[in-house]
């Protein structure tokens, strides 16, 4: 399959951002696979309750070659040598890779794609602290190499995760929900009594691309970049590379769904995160409400219905703050959204 190409059904389909309640991969695994079956897009679960190194920081952080990592007190920090954080990174992802191997393996029909998660380079550099205490983002060169480094540990990665998965399609969703901070100069220093300079948006753009490179070398079919909705860089998105933009469409101006409407147009996919969840055990919103949060932008944009195949539904945030059956609960309802979008795609 080409490496962009969307799957031939051009449905609208439904996943999550990765993070999930619990501490428990098989079960969480289980559910998420349960629940988005094909069409829909798994995804490798991220369990933050399990602690140090199952955060999502941590998680990407232990994928950089020659940059290892440790926790301090103000964070994770990049050191001199590994030490016994980045091994219970390492080692829980390794054993999240292993449980999917076998749940793969024991379905009669696995789902013909995947989908794996990555702090990017920029909310990486914003997260990470150098051996001073400052954040990373501080220095052009620390911001470098990290974007350098992640480029060169996605491609080990993505090959284990396809051994666990063979044959099927691997989505990479690449997480900056820093980014618009980093842009506007306003993530605060260690000490906090004062600001770090903004990084010039040409270098956003070309950390951006280098990681996408690398990624669709590896055998990525799809990448996306993920970023909160206030002045989300969508140009810059789109000029790095990526096949999609996911967003949450809770405050999107005009303006930004007709960059959106745009990017659609040309051929790009719009990772829709229309299902509201940030109240968690407050009763989920109505499908219709879903649907017609979508469809009313769209039909003022003045897009086809036939263009609704570009859509993937997500929820606004992830579900690490939900219980599970609420998180699960959360992703019927997606699946339910999807079904009432391609309703009105098929005229």
């Amino acid at each position: 399959m080409a490496v962009s190409e969307r799957p031939a059904a051009g449905q609208v389909t439904a996943t999550a951002l990765g993070p999930w309640p619990g501490e428990d991969p098989v079960e969480a695994l289980r559910i998420i696979r349960g629940e988005l079956g094909s069409p829909h897009l798994p995804f490798l679960v991220e369990l933050p309750d399990r602690g140090v190194g199952s955060d999502a920081l941590g998680r990407t952080a232990s994928l950089l070659v020659e940059l290892p990592v440790d926790v301090q007190p103000f964070g994770w920090r990049l050191v001199d040598r590994p030490g016994k954080d980045l091994m219970r990174a390492t080692s829980a992802l390794s054993t999240d890779i292993n449980i999917l191997a076998d749940l793969i393996g024991a379905e009669d029909a696995p789902s013909s794609e995947l989908k794996v998660q990555l702090r990017g380079p920029h909310s990486l550099a914003a997260g990470l602290h150098l051996h001073n205490g400052e954040r990373a983002l501080i220095d052009y060169g620390a911001r470098r190499e990290i974007a350098a480094s992640l480029a060169a540990g996605v491609g080990d990665y993505l090959k284990r995760i396809a051994a666990a998965a063979p044959g099927t399609r691997l989505v990479v969703q690449i997480d900056e929900p820093d980014v618009a901070s980093v842009l506007a100069g306003t993530i605060p220093t260690s000490s906090g009594y004062r600001t770090l300079r903004s990084v010039p948006g040409q270098e956003i753009t070309e950390s951006w691309q280098l990681v996408i490179d690398a990624l669709r070398g590896a055998g990525a079919a799809e990448v996306v970049v993920a970023v909160p909705e206030v002045e989300a860089p969508f140009d810059r998105i789109l000029a790095a590379g990526a096949d999609g933009i996911a967003v949450p469409l809770r405050a999107l101006t005009s303006r930004q769904w007709e960059q959106l409407a745009g990017a659609v147009e040309a051929g790009k996919r719009l990772w829709a995160g229309a299902l509201d969840v940030t109240s968690p055990g407050v009763s989920l919103p109505r499908v219709s409400a879903v649907v017609e949060d979508i469809w009313r932008p769209w039909r003022q944009l003045g897009l086809p219905a036939s263009t609704l195949g570009a859509v993937r539904v997500t929820p606004s945030d992830g579900l690490e703050r939900h219980s599970p059956s609420s998180a699960t609960a959360v992703l019927a309802r997606l699946t339910q959204v999807a079904d009432g979008l391609n309703q009105l795609a098929l005229g």
